[in-house]
């Protein structure tokens, strides 16, 4: 992979296995002269509806900044590969440090404002930027995280519950688990089976966000109205604690699903990573 590929697929080879991952990287009329940005995308979401329909990518190339989007497995146009370590947050923070290569980044520099990349995560995204900031400082310049927890929803998640309503309809008795399955099965895009793998593997490996601190500036960035990110003001604490900036924005009348698409979010992650 060269870097200026675009809408590709491009295998990547970790620890033996292919994940099938799909990359785009996408570079801008008029470059910025600054490092390119990854941006992570939700459960059940895809890089096409999280960043692409809601205008990110669209507005970071307006403002000169190479992009890389990666669909997570069994999302969007990636493979569902059948090993449950493809599913691992170990095994995709791998993967995202191979594609980050693949994509020309190099380890940060003083002085060159080229080297390294900005890291944009939303929901599971924010949680898989915390643990890839904080495993890869060597090359992570600054993070913003949407939608952040301190706590990973999707351990909560009830996979019996949900593969007997697949299996046979038993309705499921817990909101959440029944919320989010519905939200994966509206897209057909998603591969059910490969997200239900992806929960195990999620539980297998809880967030444990005081575990491994990222030390880089970081702004987080939640709607006043998401329940879910009721805990950010701590995820910040945690970041303050280890001598890291950590910015908060809220974003009034926004929620979990809406905050994506807030011109005020763009702007204020364009202008934190702008640096």
């Amino acid at each position: 992979m060269s870097g200026r590929h675009t809408g590709e697929m491009h295998s990547h080879t970790v620890e033996g296995t292919d994940p099938q991952l799909f990359v785009e990287v996408h570079d801008p009329h008029d470059d910025a002269g600054l490092r390119p940005v990854l941006l992570l995308h939700g459960f059940s979401s895809s890089s096409k509806l999280n960043w692409h329909d809601t205008g990110w990518v669209a507005a970071l190339l307006e403002a000169g900044r190479r992009v890389i989007t990666v669909d997570l497995p069994g999302h969007g146009r990636s493979g569902a590969p059948e090993d449950m370590d493809s599913y691992s947050p170990s095994r995709i923070r791998a993967d995202l440090l191979q594609i980050a290569f693949d994509a020309g980044v190099r380890p940060l520099h003083d002085g060159d404002p080229t080297s390294g990349v900005d890291v944009v995560g939303y929901s599971l995204g924010a949680r898989l930027a915390w643990e890839f900031g904080a495993t890869q400082p060597e090359i992570v310049h600054r993070m913003v995280l949407g939608g952040p927890n301190i706590a990973d929803p999707l351990a909560a998640f009830d996979l019996i519950a949900a593969q007997n309503y697949l299996a046979d309809g038993t309705p499921i008795t817990d909101e959440s688990t029944a919320g989010l399955l519905k939200m994966a099965m509206l897209l057909p895009s998603n591969n059910i089976f490969a997200l239900l793998s992806l929960v195990d593997a999620i539980k297998a490996e809880p967030f444990d966000p005081a575990e491994a601190v990222p030390h880089m500036p970081m702004l987080l960035v939640a709607g006043d109205q998401d329940e879910r990110a009721a805990t950010m003001p701590q995820l910040a604490a945690l970041g303050i604690r280890a001598g890291s900036m950590a910015e908060q924005l809220t974003l009034p009348g926004r929620n979990h699903t809406n905050a994506i698409t807030s011109r005020a979010f763009k702007q204020g992650a364009i202008a934190f990573l702008g640096v």
